[in-house]
């Protein structure tokens, strides 16, 4: 009679080692653990810092004055933003820069010598805005 109950146990422990852990919890032991790390995703949602850019004018003269102005969303005020000016493949930033103001606006004074179709973009504090476009005739 102990044989029987000795391969009874045995036969328990094969199946067990065969089916993996959901006979296993079966006959006994603690359920696994969860141990793969969260990803940021499964954490609270930080919101991310984001700019926006409206240029004042859509042509203007080369050297003459123009604006852009945005609001910034979940940045610190204070935050410096430059202007950036797409040259060929490349974002050029360019000598342009401000802060953004207490109630999360800017507004940036600029002027462009670089005559025909210009992008440009506003980037600061981990944000870009979206890309701008003013014509210098």
């Amino acid at each position: 009679m102990n044989r029987l109950k000795y391969a009874s146990l045995a036969g328990l422990a094969a199946v067990a080692v065969l089916t993996g852990p959901a006979v296993a919890t079966a006959v006994g032991d603690p359920p696994p653990t969860n141990t793969t790390p969260q990803t940021p995703a499964a954490e609270a949602a930080v919101p991310r810092p984001a700019l926006t850019a409206k240029a004042s004018v859509a042509a203007v003269r080369a050297w003459q004055q123009f604006h852009i102005n945005g609001v910034s969303h979940h940045m610190a005020t204070g935050t410096r933003i430059t202007l950036q000016e797409k040259q060929g493949k490349r974002w050029v930033s360019l000598p342009a820069t401000v802060n953004i103001k207490h109630d999360a606006t800017y507004g940036m004074p600029v002027k462009l010598g670089l005559k025909g179709h210009n992008a440009l973009r506003i980037v600061g504090g981990g944000a870009v805005s979206p890309v701008v476009h003013v014509t210098v005739r």
